[in-house]
Protein backbone atom coordinates (compact mmCIF):
# COMPACT_ATOMS: atom_id res chain seq x y z
CA UNK A 1 0.00 0.00 0.00
CA UNK A 2 1.31 3.45 -1.19
CA UNK A 3 1.99 6.27 1.34
CA UNK A 4 -0.39 8.62 0.07
CA UNK A 5 -3.08 5.79 0.15
CA UNK A 6 -1.96 5.31 4.28
CA UNK A 7 -2.11 8.75 4.19
CA UNK A 8 -5.50 9.09 2.73
CA UNK A 9 -6.94 6.44 5.14
CA UNK A 10 -5.59 8.23 8.26
CA UNK A 11 -6.98 11.29 7.47
CA UNK A 12 -10.19 9.72 6.61
CA UNK A 13 -10.33 8.17 9.86
CA UNK A 14 -9.37 11.04 11.66
CA UNK A 15 -12.07 13.17 10.07
CA UNK A 16 -15.03 10.69 10.71
CA UNK A 17 -13.79 10.61 14.57
CA UNK A 18 -14.07 14.29 14.82
CA UNK A 19 -17.46 14.46 12.60
CA UNK A 20 -18.30 11.76 15.58
CA UNK A 21 -17.34 14.03 18.32
CA UNK A 22 -18.86 17.01 17.12
CA UNK A 23 -22.09 15.23 16.57
CA UNK A 24 -22.19 14.10 20.14
CA UNK A 25 -21.31 17.09 21.74
CA UNK A 26 -23.81 19.08 19.79
CA UNK A 27 -26.31 16.19 20.55
CA UNK A 28 -25.57 16.03 23.77
CA UNK A 29 -25.96 20.15 24.28
CA UNK A 30 -29.64 19.70 23.20
CA UNK A 31 -31.20 19.72 26.62
CA UNK A 32 -33.42 16.75 25.41
CA UNK A 33 -31.08 14.41 24.98
CA UNK A 34 -30.59 10.80 26.27
CA UNK A 35 -27.01 11.39 26.90
CA UNK A 36 -28.04 14.34 29.00
CA UNK A 37 -30.66 13.08 31.81
CA UNK A 38 -32.68 9.93 32.27
CA UNK A 39 -36.33 10.51 31.06
CA UNK A 40 -37.09 9.67 34.79
CA UNK A 41 -34.92 11.85 36.22
CA UNK A 42 -36.47 14.15 39.40
CA UNK A 43 -35.38 17.30 40.50
CA UNK A 44 -34.84 17.79 44.25
CA UNK A 45 -37.18 19.77 46.27
CA UNK A 46 -35.59 22.30 47.95
CA UNK A 47 -37.04 23.32 51.63
CA UNK A 48 -35.18 26.61 53.87
CA UNK A 49 -33.18 23.78 55.79
CA UNK A 50 -31.77 22.92 52.18
CA UNK A 51 -30.10 26.43 51.70
CA UNK A 52 -27.49 28.21 53.05
CA UNK A 53 -28.99 29.65 56.75
CA UNK A 54 -27.69 33.20 55.92
CA UNK A 55 -29.83 33.21 52.97
CA UNK A 56 -33.18 32.47 54.79
CA UNK A 57 -35.03 34.38 57.64
CA UNK A 58 -34.79 32.71 60.91
CA UNK A 59 -38.59 31.72 61.14
CA UNK A 60 -37.96 29.08 58.10
CA UNK A 61 -34.48 27.64 58.76
CA UNK A 62 -35.75 24.20 60.74
CA UNK A 63 -38.22 23.81 57.70
CA UNK A 64 -37.38 20.66 55.77
CA UNK A 65 -40.36 20.32 54.00
CA UNK A 66 -43.51 21.65 52.50
CA UNK A 67 -41.91 24.97 51.71
CA UNK A 68 -43.64 27.20 48.71
CA UNK A 69 -43.76 30.33 47.39
CA UNK A 70 -46.04 32.82 49.67
CA UNK A 71 -48.72 35.27 48.14
CA UNK A 72 -47.53 38.64 46.48
CA UNK A 73 -48.74 41.62 44.49
CA UNK A 74 -46.34 43.27 42.19
CA UNK A 75 -46.92 45.28 39.53
CA UNK A 76 -44.92 44.45 35.77
CA UNK A 77 -43.51 46.45 33.01
CA UNK A 78 -47.02 46.55 31.40
CA UNK A 79 -48.90 48.25 34.83
CA UNK A 80 -50.49 44.86 35.37
CA UNK A 81 -50.93 43.57 38.80
CA UNK A 82 -49.40 40.12 39.24
CA UNK A 83 -50.29 37.99 41.76
CA UNK A 84 -49.46 33.75 43.07
CA UNK A 85 -52.34 32.82 41.11
CA UNK A 86 -50.69 34.13 37.74
CA UNK A 87 -47.99 31.74 37.89
CA UNK A 88 -49.51 28.76 40.09
CA UNK A 89 -49.54 25.97 37.60
CA UNK A 90 -46.09 27.49 35.46
CA UNK A 91 -42.69 26.47 35.59
CA UNK A 92 -41.08 30.01 36.25
CA UNK A 93 -37.61 31.14 36.89
CA UNK A 94 -36.90 34.24 39.05
CA UNK A 95 -34.42 36.64 39.82
CA UNK A 96 -33.49 40.36 41.01
CA UNK A 97 -31.96 43.13 39.38
CA UNK A 98 -31.73 46.72 38.95
CA UNK A 99 -32.08 48.28 35.41
CA UNK A 100 -28.89 50.85 36.28
CA UNK A 101 -26.63 47.98 37.39
CA UNK A 102 -23.29 48.83 35.34
CA UNK A 103 -22.11 44.91 37.18
CA UNK A 104 -23.45 41.35 37.51
CA UNK A 105 -27.07 42.68 36.34
CA UNK A 106 -26.37 42.92 32.11
CA UNK A 107 -24.47 39.46 32.20
CA UNK A 108 -27.68 37.75 33.84
CA UNK A 109 -30.00 39.58 31.67
CA UNK A 110 -28.06 38.58 28.69
CA UNK A 111 -27.96 34.75 30.19
CA UNK A 112 -31.81 35.00 30.82
CA UNK A 113 -32.43 35.85 27.04
CA UNK A 114 -31.03 32.13 26.61
CA UNK A 115 -33.72 30.74 28.70
CA UNK A 116 -35.93 33.12 27.29
CA UNK A 117 -35.72 32.34 23.82
CA UNK A 118 -35.15 28.43 24.52
CA UNK A 119 -38.88 28.88 26.16
CA UNK A 120 -40.84 31.61 24.19
CA UNK A 121 -43.38 29.11 22.65
CA UNK A 122 -43.84 27.37 25.87
CA UNK A 123 -47.51 28.27 27.40
CA UNK A 124 -46.27 26.61 30.84
CA UNK A 125 -43.28 28.74 31.51
CA UNK A 126 -42.29 32.61 32.47
CA UNK A 127 -39.57 34.56 33.97
CA UNK A 128 -40.17 36.56 36.68
CA UNK A 129 -37.21 39.75 36.79
CA UNK A 130 -37.93 41.41 40.08
CA UNK A 131 -36.41 45.09 40.44
CA UNK A 132 -34.51 45.79 43.77
CA UNK A 133 -34.55 49.31 43.23
CA UNK A 134 -38.16 49.96 42.89
CA UNK A 135 -37.56 53.96 43.52
CA UNK A 136 -35.68 54.49 40.36
CA UNK A 137 -37.13 50.81 38.15
CA UNK A 138 -40.51 52.55 37.02
CA UNK A 139 -43.01 50.96 34.97
CA UNK A 140 -41.61 52.73 32.15
CA UNK A 141 -38.03 51.84 32.55
CA UNK A 142 -38.69 48.65 33.29
CA UNK A 143 -40.76 48.61 30.17
CA UNK A 144 -37.76 50.51 28.24
CA UNK A 145 -35.52 47.76 29.82
CA UNK A 146 -37.65 44.82 28.78
CA UNK A 147 -37.17 46.18 25.32
CA UNK A 148 -33.16 46.72 25.50
CA UNK A 149 -33.08 42.28 26.11
CA UNK A 150 -35.68 41.89 23.27
CA UNK A 151 -38.24 40.26 26.01
CA UNK A 152 -41.76 39.36 25.21
CA UNK A 153 -43.84 41.09 27.33
CA UNK A 154 -46.37 38.23 28.13
CA UNK A 155 -44.00 36.08 28.72
CA UNK A 156 -41.22 37.48 30.82
CA UNK A 157 -42.46 40.05 33.69
CA UNK A 158 -39.99 42.75 34.97
CA UNK A 159 -42.02 43.09 38.52
CA UNK A 160 -41.50 45.90 41.05
CA UNK A 161 -43.45 46.72 44.42
CA UNK A 162 -42.65 48.52 47.97
CA UNK A 163 -38.80 47.53 49.04
CA UNK A 164 -40.68 45.27 52.08
CA UNK A 165 -42.82 43.41 49.48
CA UNK A 166 -39.66 42.63 47.08
CA UNK A 167 -37.69 41.55 50.29
CA UNK A 168 -40.11 39.32 51.61
CA UNK A 169 -39.89 37.52 48.41
CA UNK A 170 -36.79 37.67 48.34
CA UNK A 171 -35.57 36.08 51.73
CA UNK A 172 -38.84 34.02 52.71
CA UNK A 173 -40.04 32.41 49.65
CA UNK A 174 -36.85 32.22 47.13
CA UNK A 175 -33.90 32.47 50.05
CA UNK A 176 -31.62 34.37 48.05
CA UNK A 177 -31.22 37.27 50.50
CA UNK A 178 -28.54 37.30 53.37
CA UNK A 179 -29.65 38.86 56.10
CA UNK A 180 -27.79 41.48 56.49
CA UNK A 181 -30.21 43.37 53.73
CA UNK A 182 -32.63 45.98 55.39
CA UNK A 183 -35.90 46.68 53.50
CA UNK A 184 -36.02 49.76 55.64
CA UNK A 185 -32.60 51.04 55.44
CA UNK A 186 -32.00 53.42 52.41
CA UNK A 187 -28.45 52.61 51.09
CA UNK A 188 -28.22 56.08 49.03
CA UNK A 189 -26.88 54.10 46.21
CA UNK A 190 -28.47 51.46 43.15
CA UNK A 191 -28.02 48.50 44.65
CA UNK A 192 -30.32 48.95 46.98
CA UNK A 193 -31.03 46.47 49.49
CA UNK A 194 -30.58 42.99 47.32
CA UNK A 195 -27.96 42.28 45.28
CA UNK A 196 -27.77 38.24 44.04
CA UNK A 197 -26.61 36.63 41.13
CA UNK A 198 -28.94 33.55 42.31
CA UNK A 199 -31.52 32.17 39.25
CA UNK A 200 -34.18 30.28 41.30
CA UNK A 201 -36.14 27.54 39.38
CA UNK A 202 -39.86 27.41 40.71
CA UNK A 203 -42.10 24.76 39.91
CA UNK A 204 -45.92 24.70 38.90
CA UNK A 205 -46.69 23.99 42.41
CA UNK A 206 -44.76 26.82 44.06
CA UNK A 207 -41.67 24.53 45.22
CA UNK A 208 -37.80 25.69 44.31
CA UNK A 209 -36.51 23.11 42.53
CA UNK A 210 -33.17 24.52 41.47
CA UNK A 211 -30.86 27.11 42.57
CA UNK A 212 -28.20 28.73 40.14
CA UNK A 213 -25.22 31.35 39.22
CA UNK A 214 -26.78 33.52 36.70
CA UNK A 215 -23.68 34.94 35.71
CA UNK A 216 -22.33 31.70 35.22
CA UNK A 217 -23.13 30.18 31.34
CA UNK A 218 -22.50 26.48 32.20
CA UNK A 219 -25.24 26.55 35.32
CA UNK A 220 -27.62 28.30 32.94
CA UNK A 221 -27.42 25.42 30.58
CA UNK A 222 -28.00 23.39 33.59
CA UNK A 223 -30.90 25.24 33.99
CA UNK A 224 -32.07 24.65 30.52
CA UNK A 225 -31.78 21.23 31.01
CA UNK A 226 -33.61 21.03 34.30
CA UNK A 227 -36.77 23.34 33.13
CA UNK A 228 -37.15 20.33 30.59
CA UNK A 229 -36.84 17.71 33.45
CA UNK A 230 -39.88 19.68 35.01
CA UNK A 231 -41.77 19.59 32.01
CA UNK A 232 -41.26 15.77 31.62
CA UNK A 233 -42.34 15.02 35.37
CA UNK A 234 -45.56 17.47 34.91
CA UNK A 235 -46.14 16.09 31.49
CA UNK A 236 -46.17 19.38 29.56
CA UNK A 237 -46.02 19.69 25.56
CA UNK A 238 -45.32 22.96 23.89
Amino acid sequence: MSKSVIAFIIILVAGIGVAVFLNYRNYSDDPESPFNRNENNRLKVYSPFDINPALVDSSLQSQKKDHTISDFSLVNQLGDTITKADVTGKIFVTDFFFTTCGGICPKMTTQLQRVHKEFLMDPNFLILSHTVNPKIDTVEVMYKYAERFEANHEKWWFMTGTKEALYIMARKSYLVVPDKADPNFDHGDESDFIHTENFVLIDPDGRIRGMYDGTNADEVSELIRDVYDLKREYAFTD
